[in-house]
């Protein structure tokens, strides 16, 4: 489905969403959810998962707009931060929790070991991987650890063997650069 225009400024769907309009939301739902559901996706690598973890996340949103704040950052990036942020607290329950299931079928019962499956799920395809493969490596780099990898910033410094000043300056000049990517 392609993505609509935007009919009204961010600032005007920001105050129709504070003041609980249900429509705004519907809209908001139906244009972010998509490019939100990939980097669930990406972090969870459950179809299925990633669809409980996407609800989740819009009622977070719901519940929790009066924390948004604009002079930080425009909606979309506060949005995404929620959603990698539950979809990281998603992974890491799951991975607290037994990794067995059992399955059956006529003749067996089959263990299932979800900690061990390496198939990748292919996600319908959205752009944002080819827009940030545009970035320069070092900074591609650091967004697919955090956004699509689900490392926090110091698991991210560590990895890398990075101050986190420097993880976090160039996270911050990759979002940017993002931005302009997007807008072109």
């Amino acid at each position: 489905m392609k993505r609509q225009s935007s009919l009204v400024s961010e600032s005007v769907l920001i105050e129709k969403l504070n003041r609980r309009d249900q429509q705004a939301f519907q809209w908001l739902y139906d244009q972010y959810s998509p490019a939100l559901y990939g980097v669930v996706l990406r972090i969870v690598r459950d179809e299925e998962q990633a669809q409980d973890v996407l609800q989740d996340i819009f009622v977070k949103i719901w519940k929790n707009l009066d924390a948004y704040d604009a002079t930080k950052g425009r909606l979309f990036t506060w949005m995404l931060n929620v959603a990698r942020n539950t979809a990281i607290d998603a992974l890491r329950a799951r991975k607290a929790q037994p990794s067995s299931a059992i399955r059956t079928d006529e003749d067996n019962v089959h263990i299932i070991d979800r900690q061990h499956n390496t198939q990748q799920p292919n996600p319908d395809h959205i752009g944002v991987q080819d827009i940030v493969s545009q970035l320069r490596p070092e900074r591609k780099q650091l967004i697919d650890l955090v956004y699509f990898a689900g490392y926090t910033h110091e698991e991210a410094a560590e990895e890398l063997n990075l101050p986190l000043g420097t993880v976090k300056t160039r996270i911050r000049a990759a979002l940017q650069e993002l931005k302009q990517l997007f807008k072109s």
